[in-house]
């Protein structure tokens, strides 16, 4: 066992009845059984046939609907489709029990490997952007691009509003913060997330705020919850830690694919001062730096994001169609559903 993994342990058997995921007009939801874990995918019909396929992974505490902005906004570019990771959104806990950095990379392996729709262009916010990069340098043959949404690289010196996050790995930690925070509504709980995670938190819509209540109402359902939570971040930790080819920023050397990085200028979770080490790191890479983002640009600023990754593909001679008429429509914001890096 990889000092990334965690002990084997038993997948909830029985999982409870909660109600049903939003799924937003022009989406879709799918369940794909694979060894080992179920995973379930978003995805909207692309504008026409022969677009190029992307996959989406999202980060701590968050799922497939952190992609639906950007998705809408590229729906004419790419066939795109955001996977819910092992444990989170809809689907359920890994048989093994493996929330490792390595195990969700397995997973998008697994998952990519099933469907045959690789190489494709693939991007990752925070614990995504960390199994992003690890599976497309295990896999270059996997991935066309690489889209780096303030990834969860080690960081030495980690950022003090990041800390109460990084101690959910510590063992007792997740239940001393249940206990804590039982009388919490799901308002409260949101609106934490989003002073975490945006940079201007006004800009989520009355309607984004009301969806993410909804969907924090149906994850506290979920008895597995925390368990998730917490040998993720532990498995974040671990990948901090670990050294030699299986370092993520020595694995960021290997990345064959053209990189894009976007970073957020008053993101609490990752520090933007990583950006310039992040753009040295990957061989063929370019910066996108928005100083008034937070943690979760594809959110905040999705037509901003939808844009760049549009110039990643122009310069690669894959862009086939452009951006929705109106460019500016996707940045109103919507709410974020990631509790974390």
């Amino acid at each position: 066992m990889s000092s990334t993994e965690l002990p084997s342990v038993p997948a909830t058997t029985v999982l409870p009845k909660v109600s049903p995921v939003r799924v937003a007009e022009g989406e879709r939801l799918r369940s794909v059984g694979l060894p080992g874990i179920t995973l379930t995918v978003r995805s909207r019909p692309p504008a026409r046939e022969g677009l190029p396929p992307a996959l989406y992974v999202h980060g701590l505490g968050g799922s497939s609907q952190n992609w639906s902005a950007l998705m809408q906004e590229l729906e004419g570019v790419v066939d795109g489709e955001a996977v819910d990771l092992p444990g989170f959104g809809d689907s359920p806990p890994p048989d093994d029990g493996d929330y490792s950095i390595t195990g969700h990379a397995r997973a998008v392996i697994r998952f990519l490997d099933a469907s045959g729709r690789g190489p494709v262009h693939l991007l990752g916010n925070s614990l995504g952007g960390a199994v992003t990069t690890r599976v497309a340098a295990l896999r270059p043959d996997l991935v066309r691009t690489l889209t780096l949404v303030s990834p969860a690289l080690p960081e030495l010196l980690v950022q003090r509003s990041a800390v109460p996050t990084a101690l959910l790995a510590l063992p007792g930690v997740a239940n001393l913060f249940t206990r804590y925070t039982v009388g919490w509504t799901a308002e409260e709980r949101v609106r934490g997330v989003l002073a975490l995670c945006y940079g201007d938190p006004g800009r989520v819509s009355p309607e984004g705020f009301r969806n993410a209540v909804e969907e924090m109402e149906r994850r506290m359902q979920l008895p597995y919850l925390w368990d998730a939570m917490t040998r993720s971040a532990r498995g974040i930790v671990n990948a901090y830690t670990l050294g030699g080819q299986h370092g993520l920023w020595r694995q960021a050397e290997r990345v064959l694919a053209p990189t894009l990085l976007v970073y957020g200028g008053r993101d609490q979770l990752v520090g933007f001062r990583m950006a310039r080490k992040a753009a040295r790191a990957f061989p063929d890479s370019r910066l996108l730096t928005l100083p008034e983002a937070g943690h979760v640009a594809m959110m905040e600023y999705p037509g901003t994001v939808a844009r760049a990754f549009c110039e990643l593909l122009s310069e690669r001679g894959e862009l086939i169609d452009s951006l929705r008429s109106d460019e500016s429509a996707g940045d109103g914001g919507t709410a974020a559903n990631s509790a974390g890096s």
